[in-house]
């Protein structure tokens, strides 16, 4: 089910046409032109000038238009999704990425301008994505009680290819910690995929008793939520750099329970790959939940960490 009582594929389509509202009015028609079907299974809408809007699907871009879409068309949804004031969120424009109302992640490519070896803006934009995320809440539920002992949480590595739903179950895991029983959760959303916070304000579930610092490195987030809110899960999304490893390291020695993301097809996979190997050497997880794409649906194989 999707929220609300919906079924997933009435949300599912839901989701697609607020994510369509963003779009200028012309290419809005178009995209709300593609058949049911598709707009149920759309993952992206793509804007590159000079090419037909497209709509990225699980298996592949597909055509949402037939006229070219233009600059104006971009700088539309910038000020549709900004509401007019690109200034308020020019730390999150500067990195490529903004977030709207309803938990949409815009991404954006132009020109960048660099100072002292750092992205101060981007100009002269060229194309954009719209991210369209689809909560599945209750997706964790068959797992929570092989994720804790005892009523506490178990330090828990979710794995998968990208695309392949571990924001989504991440998400959901902390929702249910934080609602079902009552843990005080911090979330260091890096990427703002995960709550996709909007002016304060989680557009996704996170749970009554979350706290969210997005758009903040990991290293950097993870000790200031250890020491501003006493939380006894700490969240974050994908672990990428030895910073990250290091932080969660620290984190783990104080009792805090972690929960983070991976993107490796195994758990075989992380031995290959030194930093998450030696991430694994350091026994930070206790549990692991590979994530496994079968016909009809996904399976989820919870492991000793």
């Amino acid at each position: 089910m999707g929220q609300g009582g919906m079924t997933m594929d009435t949300y599912a389509v839901g989701r697609y046409r607020e994510a369509c509202a963003l779009l200028p009015e012309g290419l809005r028609t178009e995209a709300l032109a593609l058949p049911v079907p598709v707009q149920g299974t759309a993952e992206e809408l793509r804007l590159r000038t000079g090419s037909p809007l497209t709509c990225a699907t699980p298996s592949g871009e597909r055509p949402a238009g037939k006229r070219a879409v233009s600059p104006w068309d971009l700088e539309q949804v910038l000020d549709v999704v900004t509401g007019y004031s690109r200034y308020t969120a020019a730390e999150t424009l500067r990195q490529g990425y903004l977030t709207a109302r309803g938990g949409f992640r815009v991404g954006l490519c132009g020109s960048a301008v660099v100072e002292d070896g750092e992205v101060r803006t981007l100009t002269a934009f060229s194309s954009l994505s719209i991210r369209i995320p689809r909560e599945q809440v209750g997706v964790a539920l068959p797992l929570l009680k092989q994720l804790t002992e005892d009523g506490r949480p178990c330090s828990t590595l979710i794995l998968g290819p990208p695309g392949e739903g571990k924001t989504t179950l991440l998400r959901d895991l902390i929702r249910l910690l934080s609602d079902r029983i009552g843990l005080r959760v911090a979330l260091a959303d890096e990427r703002g995929e995960i709550a996709a916070m909007y002016r304060g304000t989680p557009q996704l579930q996170v749970g009554r008793h979350t706290d969210v610092m997005d758009a903040c490195p990991k290293a950097l987030a993870i000790p200031a939520l250890l020491r501003a809110m006493n939380p006894q899960v700490i969240a974050v999304d994908e672990v990428a750099l030895p910073a990250d490893v290091e932080a969660m390291e620290r984190a783990s020695h104080t009792g805090t329970a972690l929960l983070a993301t991976v993107h490796a097809r195994t758990p075989d996979d992380l031995l290959r790959r030194p930093l998450l190997s030696s991430m694994m050497e350091l026994g930070i997880f206790q549990r692991t939940v590979t994530i496994e794409r079968v016909e009809g649906g996904r399976r989820y194989r919870v492991e000793a960490g």
